[in-house]
C-alpha cells in the first residue's frame, strides 16, 4: 500500500509542474523531456508510460486542456507533419486518438508510441483465436500482424495485462484497413505492441483512429468484453440466433461436426455415419444433385466450395478457373499483377513444376458470383456454402486502371459478396480463417481456432498427410498455456468457430485428444477429415470424438461464453463460464485435479455443470 500512497502523493506534488489532462478515472500528462503520454489510473495509481518518442519523429508542439491534449510531430522519414488529438471520454477510463495529416506515406508510420510492459506482463493478441505472450518470455520471436486479415488479427485490437490483478490496458484500433501491429522488444527486454498505419494509395488520406481503455481487473476477459460493446456499437455484431431467424437452416450447423471426405459414396458414408449416432454433420464436399438431396433427407447441411479470388492462366490443368485472365487481375503499385495461390505440379518428365495463379478483383469477383451461385443453386439443393479466402487473405488495393481498389473498398465488396450468399441466396454460409467485419453475414468460419503461425508445414496442400508435429505446434497450437478463446468471449453466439482444413480434430492423432479438449472447453465442434482407409481404421474414435463434443456444443451453440480462467499456474486446468449457467473444467495436465467443491478432474478429461 505505501507505493501506491507515495505514487499518489507525488501526482499531486508533480501536477503543478506537469499539467495534464484528465477525467475521474484516469490522469494524462506528457513528459516534458521524452514527449512521452504518462497515463495514470487513478482506482490503482498504476502508471503506464509510453515510449519515448525517439528519433523518427520531432516533437513540434502540445497543448492540453482539462479534458484533451492536442500534439504535433514531424515524421522525419516522410517528411509529414502530424496532428494527434487525444480526447479522454466522460464516464469511462478510456480516451480516443485520433490522428490527421496530409501527404504522401512512403514507409510505415509507428504513431503514437507503444506503452512499455513490464516483467510479469502478459500481450493480449487476437491472432485467430487468441493468445498470451509473456513480455519476458525470450522465445517469443518478434513479428508483424496486419489487422486487414485473417492471418493478421481477426479483431483490431490488443491488450496488455498485469500478472498479478489483471489491471491493464487495451488499444482498439478504430480505422484498421490500412494498420497493422508490430509485437517487438526493440531496445529493451521486454515484448510490446506498437501499433502502425500503412499509406492508402501511398498518402495518409484519413484521420486515423485509436482508442484506449484501462482496467483495474479481469484481465484479457474484460477486454475481450469491452471490445464485444465496442463490436454491438458499430454493427460488426449479429447473433445465430438473429440469423437462424432468417435463415431456419442455421440451425443445422449448431453442434454438427465438419466432414470432409474425397473417395468414398457420398450418400454411403452419410447413412452411416447418421446411424453410428452422429446426428449433426456440416457435409462439406458437396456431391451430385441427387447424393445432395439425398443427404439434406438425413438432416445434414450439406454445402459447396467456391472461391473468387484465385485464378490461373490458360496453361493450367483443365479444372482450374480461368474465368477473369487476364482482365480481372488485381495490379499492383508498380503495375505488375499480383500473385496469389499456386499450384504445384510435375512435368512430363517428372521435374517439378508451378503455375502462379493471379488474385481476382473483388469487384468482379462479386459480379461473376452474381451469375455462378444462381446457375449452381438451380441444379444443386444445396443449403450451405463454403466461400475459400475471403476473410483469410488481406484487403488489397489495386491499381490496375479498369477496376481501382483501396483496401477499404476491397473490404466492402468481399462482405457484399458473403451478404449476397446469406442474405439473397439463403445460404448458411463459412469462410477461411474469419476477420470481424464479416460476423453480420457469415455463420461458421474454418480456421479461427487453428492459430495461423503454427500451423504444421504445408497444411493448407497437404491435408490429409501425416506431419510430425513441430515444437511450435506442440507448444501454441495444441499447447495449453498460451492460448486463450478471445475469439469466443466476443462473438461465440454470433459465428461458429472451426479448425483449418488442413488442421483438423485427427490431422496429427497423437494430440487428438488435445483437440477435443479445446472444443469442449469453447463450445466449438470439431473438423474431421479422412479418406476411406482411415474412417475404417479409425471409425469407432470419430465417433467417440463426435460424442464427446457435439451433444455439448448442440446445448451452447448460441450461448455466450462469460468467462475463462486458468485455476492452475501451469494453465493445465481451465475452465469456462457460460450466460446460461453452463461451466465446464478441462484438465490438460498428466495428473487429476481436484475442484474446491470435491469433484475431480482426471488428467486429459473434462467435467461439466449443467
Amino acid at each position: 500500500m505505501l507505493p501506491r500512497l507515495l505514487l499518489a502523493l507525488s501526482l499531486c506534488a508533480s501536477a503543478a509542474a506537469a499539467p495534464y489532462a484528465s477525467n475521474k478515472f484516469l490522469q494524462v500528462r506528457l513528459d516534458p523531456q521524452t514527449h512521452a503520454l504518462i497515463v495514470t489510473d487513478k482506482r490503482t495509481h498504476h502508471e503506464w508510460t509510453q515510449k519515448p518518442l525517439g528519433q523518427d519523429f520531432t516533437f513540434t508542439s502540445s497543448k492540453i486542456e482539462s479534458a484533451a491534449i492536442q500534439l504535433s510531430v514531424h515524421d522525419v522519414a516522410d517528411n509529414l507533419d502530424i496532428a494527434a488529438a487525444l480526447t479522454l471520454a466522460k464516464d469511462k477510463p478510456e480516451f480516443e486518438i485520433t490522428l490527421s495529416a496530409a501527404g504522401p506515406i512512403k514507409s510505415t508510420i509507428s504513431f503514437p508510441q507503444a506503452f512499455s510492459t513490464r516483467k510479469g506482463d502478459w500481450l493480449i493478441v487476437p491472432m485467430n483465436e487468441g493468445i498470451l505472450y509473456p513480455v519476458d518470455d525470450a522465445t517469443i520471436p518478434q513479428r508483424t500482424l496486419q489487422a486487414y486479415s485473417g492471418h493478421g488479427i481477426c479483431m483490431p485490437w490488443y491488450g496488455v495485462t498485469a500478472s498479478e490483478g489483471g489491471e491493464g490496458f487495451m488499444t482498439i484500433i478504430g480505422t484498421p484497413d490500412d494498420a497493422r501491429i508490430e509485437i517487438t522488444r526493440r531496445g529493451g527486454a521486454e515484448l510490446y505492441i506498437r501499433p502502425q498505419w500503412e499509406a492508402s494509395k501511398g498518402q495518409f488520406s484519413y484521420a486515423r483512429k485509436l482508442r484506449y481503455a484501462f482496467f483495474e481487473k479481469g484481465s484479457y476477459v474484460a477486454q475481450a468484453k469491452r471490445y464485444r460493446e465496442y463490436a454491438k456499437a458499430n454493427g460488426l455484431f449479429k447473433t445465430l440466433a438473429e440469423k437462424r431467424r432468417e435463415n431456419p437452416n442455421v440451425d443445422l450447423l449448431i453442434g454438427a461436426v465438419n466432414v470432409w471426405n474425397w473417395d468414398m459414396r457420398n450418400v454411403e458414408l452419410a447413412t452411416e455415419m447418421k446411424k453410428l449416432g452422429m446426428d449433426h454433420v456440416l457435409w462439406s464436399n458437396g456431391g451430385a444433385p441427387k447424393e445432395i438431396a439425398a443427404i439434406n433427407d438425413l438432416g445434414y447441411l450439406t454445402s459447396h466450395y467456391d472461391i473468387y479470388q484465385d485464378v490461373f492462366p490458360p496453361e493450367a490443368p483443365k479444372g482450374s478457373r480461368h474465368d477473369g485472365w487476364p482482365d480481372d487481375l488485381v495490379w499492383k503499385a508498380d503495375g505488375d499483377w499480383m500473385r496469389g495461390w499456386a499450384l504445384h505440379l510435375k512435368n512430363p518428365d517428372g521435374t517439378a513444376k508451378v503455375v502462379d495463379g493471379g488474385v481476382i478483383n473483388s469487384q468482379r469477383g462479386l459480379a461473376r458470383a452474381k451469375i455462378q451461385i444462381p446457375e449452381d443453386l438451380a441444379t444443386h439443393p444445396y443449403r450451405c456454402r463454403f466461400i475459400d479466402t475471403t476473410t483469410a487473405s488481406p484487403f488489397r488495393e489495386d491499381y490496375n486502371p479498369a477496376h481501382p481498389l483501396t483496401r477499404s473498398e476491397d473490404r466492402k465488396y468481399k462482405m457484399q459478396l458473403l451478404e449476397y450468399c446469406s442474405k439473397d441466396e439463403k445460404q448458411v454460409v463459412g469462410t477461411e480463417t474469419g476477420i470481424d467485419p464479416s460476423v453480420p453475414y457469415v455463420h461458421y468460419y474454418e480456421g479461427m481456432l487453428s492459430l495461423g503461425s503454427y500451423r504444421l508445414p504445408d497444411s493448407g496442400r497437404d491435408m490429409l498427410k501425416y506431419k510430425e508435429p513441430t515444437p511450435d505446434f506442440l507448444k501454441f497450437q495444441v499447447g495449453h498455456f498460451y492460448r486463450i478463446p478471445l475469439w469466443e468471449l466476443v462473438y461465440h453466439d454470433c459465428v461458429v468457430a472451426q479448425w483449418y482444413w488442413g488442421d483438423y480434430n485427427n490431422k496429427a492423432p497423437e494430440v487428438w485428444q488435445r483437440r477435443d479438449l479445446f472444443n469442449i472447453l469453447y463450445g466449438t465442434p470439431p473438423m474431421f477429415m479422412f479418406n476411406r482407409d482411415t474412417w475404417q481404421k479409425e471409425k469407432d474414435h470419430f465417433v467417440s470424438s463426435y460424442k464427446a463434443i457435439c451433444p455439448l456444443v448442440r446445448t451452447l451453440g448460441y450461448d455466450e461464453m462469460l468467462s475463462h480462467e486458468f485455476l492452475t499456474p501451469d494453465h493445465a486446468v481451465q475452465r469456462t463460464k457460460w450466460k446460461s449457467g453452463h461451466e465446464t473444467v478441462v484438465n490438460f495436465g498428466d495428473s487429476a485435479y481436484k475442484l474446491p467443491d470435491g469433484r475431480t478432474v482426471p488428467p486429459l478429461g473434462t467435467i461439466s455443470k449443467p
